[in-house]
């Protein structure tokens, strides 16, 4: 299923693509996340309070859980008021990847693209989006306009292609996951 037009970035429909994207249990030997339901994990699942069976995790609870952990805690609602298209992937990314690996992402491209700092200073890799990370952003859109987030956003999906085939090349029992992970998750932004 396609990603929603993140022009509108709005949490509640980019939860719901990505719940209806995810499926209901699953439990593949070669996904170390384990069982999972609506793409949340066992671990993340009972770090979050859920006690039952993983098979009747509750739609609402993934979906309660995905707005916390992965549209809240990482500041993407302070992103999407900046760059919609940016805050989209950045979910899309933090789901299947992890937060700090998306934010990662985001950091890397913002300072290779600063023309030297020119336009904005360099910011710590530190895999949190906080003011700094923030800043940058602006600084950057501020001096490449509009087009300049979809430049960002093709320069972040390169990285997350770059690290699922790296990822399947590592271990190959992972080779099962590439092709969808590259046509689900890369270029539908």
């Amino acid at each position: 299923m396609p990603r929603p037009d993140p022009s509108a970035c709005d949490a509640d429909t980019l939860i719901d693509a990505v719940i209806d994207r995810e499926g209901r249990y699953v439990n593949h030997p070669a996904d170390r996340g384990g069982p999972t339901c609506w793409g949340i994990t066992e671990a993340v699942a009972r770090a979050q309070g859920y006690a039952g069976p993983m098979r009747e995790l509750p739609r609402s609870e993934a979906a309660s859980i995905y707005r916390r952990l992965y549209w809240l805690r990482p500041g993407l609602d302070k992103v999407a008021l900046r760059a919609p298209k940016i805050a989209a992937e950045l979910f899309d990314t933090g789901v299947n990847m992890g937060t700090g690996t998306a934010a990662s992402f985001l950091q890397r491209v913002l300072n290779a693209l600063n023309r030297t700092a020119r336009d904005y200073p360099d910011i710590a890799v530190d895999r949190e989006i906080g003011p700094r990370t923030l800043s940058a952003l602006d600084g950057f859109l501020n001096a490449r306009g509009k087009t300049g987030e979809t430049v960002l956003l093709r320069a972040m999906e390169a990285l997350q292609g770059e690290r699922y085939i790296a990822l399947a090349e590592r271990r190959p029992s992972q080779e099962v996951f590439l092709y969808g992970w590259l046509a689900n998750r890369i270029g539908n932004g």
